[in-house]
């Protein structure tokens, strides 16, 4: 396991974080368990959950699993977690505002069970509440000794620069860290909000880094899900429903992963992860796994390092051609100019 400092703070993580969005829903607390054990013992400290997964129930079984273990887990353990969407149905029980965020952090303490998180996320920004308010509340947070530092969840590259330089210009507390969708199937995030949290110093935390598990290669063209996947049951679910996202580039992307995987005898899933996590300002990849075979699988891509023609022979399948303006090549010309003479 490899470990990278928290955005610009001094805060060490392992390059591979757990995700817990499973625990409560697809895995109950003995299977969540087995995974937390699993996951300390292969290196891993960064673990990552949040208020509205499967209800607080995730938080209740993290919580569960610090007071089960006679050592004191908070010592090797980074803890993470996030506020911003509704747990209950009220007027304020949802967005960035004062009310909600403190609301929403002391009831994921007690969930926890502890004094304090280490890194607490906005799980999405609000255009209701003034940012300068979120910005203040946050830092309050910090001041009170409940979180010790707090990152942006799902923000566009200008709102995670206007977050940034609001709290310079406030002498208020900077985020650390932006946790964005990220994979060889969703590589936009590179057009503006990489190169943003780069000009801010901010680490990335990728979630769904398999793509919604397309990536392992569960799937096959022209084959609708069935079984026990993500897919199977509902194969219109959410962001990687299979009609939306069987696409050429993606038997592209899945057929050149393939092909390092077979090369290097090892599961596609952990060609994609090493991929990633070899990514400009990438610190630590969430893994989300549904059982431990699964978690196996995907802590096995800390030992696998890809080669420079194995590395572009993936961006190239992946890369996602963009239009001339502002992003492809006449955009990047436009941006290289000088004056004549300079």
């Amino acid at each position: 396991m490899e470990y990278r400092t928290l955005g610009r703070s001094g805060c060490a993580v392992s390059h591979l974080c757990l995700g817990t969005m499973t625990f409560g829903a697809e895995t109950d607390e003995k299977g969540s368990f087995a995974q937390l054990d699993r996951f300390l013992e292969a290196g891993g400290t960064l673990v990552d959950t949040a208020d509205v997964y499967s209800a607080g129930v995730s938080e209740q079984i993290v919580g569960a699993w610090f007071a089960d273990r006679p050592q004191d887990l908070t010592e090797r353990v980074v803890l993470a977690t996030k506020g911003r969407f509704p747990m209950t149905q009220s007027p304020n029980g949802d967005g960035l505002s004062t009310r909600h965020l403190t609301r929403a952090l002391d009831a994921s303490l007690a969930r926890l069970g502890v004094d304090a998180v280490d890194l607490y996320q906005v799980h999405a920004f609000d255009p209701w509440t003034p940012l300068d308010e979120t910005l203040r509340t946050l830092d309050g947070f910090i001041r009170a000794g409940k979180i010790r530092y707090y990152g942006l969840s799902n923000f566009t590259g200008w709102q995670l620069t206007k977050a940034v330089h609001l709290a310079r210009a406030l002498n208020l507390a900077e985020p650390i860290t932006l946790q964005p969708q990220y994979s060889l199937l969703v590589r936009e995030i590179e057009w503006e909000i990489v190169p943003a949290a780069q000009d801010a110093g901010l680490g990335l935390l990728p979630w769904s880094p398999l793509g919604g598990g397309w990536l392992s290669g569960k799937y096959r063209r022209d084959e609708r899900p069935s079984g026990a996947t993500r897919l199977g049951d509902n194969p219109a679910r959410g962001m990687e429903a299979y009609d939306r996202r069987s696409t050429e580039r993606t038997w592209d992307v899945i057929e050149a992963v393939q092909q390092i995987a077979e090369q290097r005898e090892v599961p596609m899933a952990q060609v994609a992860l090493a991929w990633l996590a070899a990514r400009p300002a990438v610190t630590s990849v969430i893994l989300g796994a549904r059982t431990l075979e699964q978690l196996e699988t995907n802590l096995g891509s800390a030992a696998l390092t890809l080669t420079a023609e194995e590395t572009t022979a993936l961006d190239t399948a992946s890369d996602l051609h963009a239009t001339d303006y502002p992003y492809g090549e006449m955009g990047v010309q436009q941006r290289g100019r000088r004056l004549a003479g300079g």
